[in-house]
């Protein structure tokens, strides 16, 4: 698996939670806060983003949205509604109708994947407030497709929608994050998962320790692997991901291990081998340091409530 992917797979947990709204004449809604990652996707028409800070941004169709945090936000027809007054969204909120809205209305499809604060990767502390990534030609093409799929099996009830709709908002985070990488890759950016995953040294490094976080990794091993000398390379990577390597990966061992136990009974001992730990003890150690309880209770606690994300999600009304 590669690096991105895995992030991925740390942070998130079950399926997207959206709804189709249709929005007609005079409107506006306030959403969040909420433990999760919001999105929205113009499908057709026009409105505008009221951003927790900042000028208020226009939005057309096949524009996306996205909010890492869950940050309190609204839309509106009008950049000038007070967020504040704006009447709450509901979780689920109805699909209000079908095909191109009038001029000055909006189709949307908003909604939020669930995000395991208590894995919460440095990639996804990392990301702004709000990522806005317009529909212009020829800018982010796989993004555009992602998008223009979901419209199309939106407006279409076709066979096979209940399995297809949650594997294209899979692919609509994928793409999205992709994007934003890619321009910050082309702003010039020099620290941070762009600038990491853009760099062949500390990518290489990165890949191999996510491929393999079990093996008793050293600085210098690492550094053979990407062409630099020990010194270099623990300078490089620190400099970029703001990290030591044993550092990030003791972070990523302890990572993969709370996953595990959040789905695997298996013998502490047994994870922690699987992690790079020969000492059950020093293994129960280091993830009471990380997580502040021993992995047996969070194994537990975690394997108890698996469900737990999704309640969270309800509970602070997703879209309200």
């Amino acid at each position: 698996m590669d690096v991105l992917s895995d992030v991925i797979a740390s942070m998130r947990t079950g399926r997207a939670k959206f709804a189709r709204t249709r929005h007609l004449g005079r409107w506006g809604n306030r959403f969040g806060p909420y433990p999760g990652a919001g999105f929205h996707v113009v499908l057709a028409g026009s409105c505008w983003l009221l951003p927790p800070t900042g000028e208020p941004a226009r939005l057309t169709a096949g524009d996306v949205v996205f909010l890492p945090h869950g940050a309190v936000h609204g839309l509106s027809d009008t950049p000038t509604r007070a967020l504040d007054r704006l009447a709450p969204q509901l979780p689920d909120g109805p699909d209000l109708g079908d095909g191109d809205p009038d001029a000055g209305d909006a189709l949307l499809l908003c909604g939020a994947y669930r995000l395991d604060h208590g894995n919460t990767h440095p990639f996804l502390r990392q990301l702004p407030e709000v990522i806005h990534l317009p529909a212009q030609l020829g800018r982010h093409p796989a993004l555009r497709a992602a998008v223009d799929l979901l419209g199309a099996d939106l407006t279409a009830s076709r066979p096979g929608a209940d399995a297809a709709l949650p594997a294209l908002l899979d692919l609509l985070l994928i793409y999205v994050l992709r994007a934003w990488l890619d321009e910050q890759t082309g702003n010039g950016a020099t620290e941070g998962w762009s600038a990491a995953l853009a760099d062949h040294a500390v990518a290489t490094a990165l890949h191999h320790m996510h491929r393999d976080p079990a093996r008793p990794w050293t600085v210098q091993q690492l550094g053979a692997l990407t062409g630099l000398s020990r010194t270099a390379f623990a300078r490089r990577f620190t400099a970029t991901m703001g990290q030591a390597p044993l550092a990030y990966l003791t972070w990523w061992r302890l990572n993969t291990a709370a996953r595990l136990l959040s789905r695997d009974d298996a013998a502490l001992a047994t994870i922690a081998r699987r992690v790079g730990y020969s000492s059950e003890f020093a293994f129960a150690a280091a993830f009471k340091r990380q997580y502040g309880v021993s992995p047996g209770r969070y194994g537990r606690e975690h394997r108890a409530h698996p469900t737990r994300s999704d309640q969270e999600l309800d509970d602070a009304s997703v879209l309200s």
